[in-house]
């Protein structure tokens, strides 16, 4: 077992590894590449936070084919971590989130409903609802909790008519995360209240900031905010010259969730909700949710980044999208390689998937 020093300004822990868990053949040496920022120098090539610990174990899949030392990652928040500390170097601007959880609005759904009424019944009935809360809790919830940058923030919005003890289990879930807090509001049209609590979250209008949508199945990098940071900064002149730049990475996964584990596949997809990112002018009340993420190119300029994975796409029983895309989408078991990636990258564990769509 060897200890490596992070060398990170300001950063003080030890990280402790048993393994190198990629080759060079797999980790070329672009500065974009797979990797993952923030973490051990195994796994990352730019390590600059202090807020995770990657801890290394051998696999123990007795039906892996694969060397038996082919490490396994599991993903652990540092407890010595103080909030909003790391601020060299990346820009310290407000970073604002917003996720709909089974919010009954107005629009803003592909599944069409001839009333209110209609909507929430769909929304909260048993299975569905049931389903969003193991999703949230194993997949798009750890990666926000595991950001190495911890220097953004997230509302949450629910309906005034969700039941309470979903209310309840939703609130217990996150109440740990001091970044995220609910908001409960009643049904309106879709994009009038998003872009209204979008504005209402910034602390200063006259300054810029930069806002992401969340869904609440889906999950992304474990160094999303990071990257959103460095990639702004990066453009600095290009944010100056428009209202509203858009951060796009466009390459993921879409997956599958069960009692059985993980099934996925990785694609590109340009402009997905999830690792899809805009820079919003100091000034200006425009919003990403302005606009239909798909057709953001249309209004803004987007830059692109395609080499990380950077997100995962959860395909499950109530899913928006059309089944017919999910028809043709060629999902397979993780590797035990992709094991790991999901740990590491996104937080995800596939023995907590097992276990929670098991109870």
């Amino acid at each position: 077992m060897g200890k490596q020093r992070n060398k990170t300004k300001g950063a003080r822990f030890l990280t402790t590894f048993k393994f190198d868990i990629r080759s060079k053949r797999d980790f070329p040496s672009s500065p974009d590449d797979r990797r993952i920022k923030g973490v051990v120098n195994a796994v990352n090539s730019v390590p600059c936070a202090e807020c995770l610990r990657v801890f290394y174990v051998a696999s123990d899949d007795p039906k892996s084919t694969t060397d038996q030392t082919l490490p396994r990652l599991q993903t652990r928040r540092d407890p010595a971590h103080s909030w909003g500390q790391i601020t060299d170097g990346i820009t310290t601007m407000q970073a604002i989130g917003l996720c709909r959880f089974s919010y009954p609005a107005l629009g803003g759904f592909q599944i069409k409903h001839d009333a209110i009424e209609d909507r929430i019944a769909y929304l909260y009935a048993a299975e569905r609802i049931e389903e969003r809360l193991r999703l949230f809790e194993v997949v798009a919830l750890p990666c926000m909790a595991a950001q190495t940058d911890p220097r953004w923030e997230m509302i949450i919005v629910i309906g005034d008519s969700l039941p309470k003890h979903y209310s309840d289990r939703l609130h217990d879930l996150v109440a740990g995360i001091p970044q995220i807090s609910i908001q409960v509001h009643a049904p309106r049209p879709q994009r009038e209240v998003m872009k209204e609590i979008f504005n209402t979250a910034r602390a200063d209008p006259s300054q810029p900031c930069l806002q992401f949508r969340y869904d609440d199945d889906d999950a992304v990098s474990v160094d999303f905010i990071e990257r959103f940071r460095e990639s702004v900064d990066d453009c600095a002149g290009l944010n100056t010259k428009h209202q509203a730049v858009a951060y796009d990475w466009h390459k993921g996964f879409v997956a599958q969730f069960g009692p059985a584990g993980i099934m996925a596949h990785e694609l590109h997809h340009k402009q997905n909700v999830a690792s899809l990112g805009v820079h919003i002018r100091g000034g200006s009340k425009m919003t990403i949710m302005n606009f239909a993420h798909h057709r953001i190119d249309l209004f803004m300029p987007v830059v692109n980044f395609g080499n990380a994975p950077m997100w995962v796409e959860s395909y499950n029983g109530f899913n928006d999208s059309p089944l017919r895309q999910r028809d043709k989408i060629p999902f397979a078991p993780l590797t035990p390689e992709q094991v790991g990636e999901f740990e590491a990258r996104f937080a995800i564990s596939e023995d907590a998937v097992k276990a929670v769509f098991s109870s």
